[in-house]
């Protein structure tokens, strides 16, 4: 997955029970990033957007494709929080 949108990340956290500092420790950027991205101001650049996924999905996080329901995420099987 390239991209989510500020909806499926506000998703993603609360499914992993991850606050936004501890998603911004977790990808390793900025606390601004994600909290711009999650209200609308700034969208993260590639790498930032990739470091986000990719921690979300070590966590646990399935990323759901549009499929004509839209976007959506869930947990991995054998992922609890």
């Amino acid at each position: 997955m390239e991209a989510i949108t500020p909806a499926v990340c506000k998703a993603a956290r609360a499914l992993v029970g991850f606050t936004q500092p501890m998603l911004a420790e977790k990808a390793r950027v900025g606390l601004s990033t994600i909290h711009n991205f999650e209200v609308g101001t700034s969208v993260p650049n590639l790498k930032n957007m990739t470091d986000i996924i990719s921690a979300l999905e070590t966590a646990g996080v399935q990323f759901i494709e549009e499929n004509g329901g839209g976007p959506g995420v869930r947990l991995r099987k054998g992922k609890r929080k």
